[in-house]
């Protein structure tokens, strides 16, 4: 049963990933080597007890026992994932070149068919190691093999010729089996390269996938914010409606009954109850203007004065009867590029949030510096502030440390700050209690661009 891929294991990648290739072409060229050397044993078994006319089978049985005993070494690295004296390749290969010469020696002669040993091992090194090192195994088995035909003596019967097709052969199979690898690890490298670039390409097809659920989340989570704005500036529309017409009744009235002279008591009264209704007429008026449709045009704001009308809508907040705002944005403050009714919006939601944040008896102040071209409205409280495990997670849709919060407040605020060119970040004093948040937004030219119109209340 295979066991399922845990998405959380990290690719490795760069030089580490190389290094693993590296490692794992080793391991398998070392499992097929494994096996050719254990191929090559139990044949040498076989042909000592199948044939006759051995000089010296003992020794032959010897001899390979030796062989037995060295694949037996190089199976038990090969399961503990490393290579069996893998630093000192040509010091292996000249030992094998004397190994299979002494069988041969022991056995037949240069007829024998362990000859062929010489075979395997060039197979071997050629697949273990690089084509250099297999040309140099060719070498010293040459050397190998002419050594035990000078030894026997060249004046046999047929030895010139077994001694040139045997080197022939030897010759043919290393450059047949070093071309052959090559080519299988030149594939490789290959695959590899286009596995690597399948990889980026997914890596990089994840972010996008990433950002662009993001980008979404975003945009219901504004879509969300804004549908909610408007219901409550459909339910301001529609309270000012309904309260403006009985009030503009009782005004009437109360004007009809000045008019009729009546005593001092009662004209004192009167006059109290239409200062009333005219307060609250102004009330429903500021209401009217906080729910009309908000305009989209980057226009020149002033500061001041936005933050002024953030606070007379405010001052119906009912927390706020219980604290101190207070307005120290200078009038020198050069107007800023900005969306006035959208700047009102981030406005109040920080003031709204250092308003519940702060307890009674409370400070909440706005004041604005200018410094290299931006001007830098920041709103303070002294409130219980923000908890430090929180920082990072503050802009984030829908976080909130409001029972009844939600969580949209400083995220839409940052999104409009940042469409309007500015920036919105948390900037705590660390010398005093409280919260802190920074609204940088760029100012207007000088000249005033004919594209922009100064706005008005």
């Amino acid at each position: 049963m295979h066991a399922e891929a845990r998405p959380d294991i990290i690719e490795p990648s760069g030089k580490n990933r190389d290094d693993l290739e590296r490692r794992d072409w080793e391991l398998t060229a070392e499992s097929i080597v494994v096996r050719l050397r254990w191929f090559g044993i139990v044949m040498g078994y076989i042909l000592v007890q199948t044939r006759t006319g051995l000089h010296n089978p003992s020794a032959v049985r010897a001899f390979l026992a030796l062989g037995a005993g060295y694949a037996a070494l190089d199976m038990a690295f090969h399961h503990l994932g490393e290579v069996f004296l893998k630093r000192v390749p040509l010091f292996v290969s000249m030992m094998e070149g004397v190994f299979i010469a002494l069988l041969c020696y022991h056995d037949v002669g240069l007829t024998s068919p362990f000859r062929w040993y010489y075979l395997l091992s060039i197979i071997c090194a050629a697949i273990r190691y690089r084509r250099s090192v297999a040309w140099l195994t060719c070498l010293f088995h040459v050397c190998s093999y002419a050594a035990l035909a000078g030894i026997l003596g060249f004046d046999r019967p047929g030895t010139r010729i077994e001694l040139e097709q045997t080197l022939i052969l030897l010759v043919w199979t290393t450059w047949a089996t070093s071309s052959l690898a090559g080519l299988l690890r030149s594939i490789g490298a290959r695959l590899e390269m286009v596995n690597r670039d399948l990889r980026e390409h997914r890596r990089e097809l994840e972010e996008r996938v990433a950002e662009r659920s993001s980008a979404l989340r975003t945009a219901q989570a504004r879509v969300i914010h804004q549908e909610k704005m408007a219901a409550f500036g459909l339910l301001a529309a529609g309270i000012a409606h309904e309260v403006g017409n009985p009030l503009a009744a009782l005004s009437s009235l109360i004007q009809m009954l000045q008019r009729r002279g009546p005593d001092s008591y009662t004209a004192q009264k009167l006059e109290l109850a239409d200062g009333q209704l005219a307060r609250i007429g102004r009330t429903i008026r500021e209401l009217v203007d906080f729910s009309r449709p908000a305009s989209t045009m980057v226009t020149r704001v002033h500061l001041v004065e936005v933050v002024d009308e953030a606070f007379a809508i405010l001052k119906y907040y009912h927390p706020t009867k219980d604290r101190e705002l207070v307005n120290n944005v200078a009038d020198e403050i050069p107007p800023v590029h900005a969306i006035r009714d959208h700047l009102l919006q981030v406005i109040l939601n920080l003031v709204i949030n250092s308003i519940d944040a702060t307890p009674r008896g409370g400070t909440i102040q706005v004041d604005a510096e200018f410094i290299n071209e931006f001007a830098h409205l920041r709103v303070i409280d002294d409130g219980r502030g923000i908890g430090l495990a929180d920082h990072a997670r503050l802009f984030r849709p829908y976080f909130t440390t409001k029972a009844q919060g939600t969580g949209l407040g400083l995220f839409v605020s940052r999104q409009i700050v940042e469409e309007m060119g500015g920036s919105l970040t948390y900037a705590p004093d660390p010398e005093r209690t409280g919260a802190c948040f920074v609204v940088n937004l760029p100012v207007t030219s000088a000249v005033e661009s004919p594209s922009f119109s100064e706005s008005s209340r």
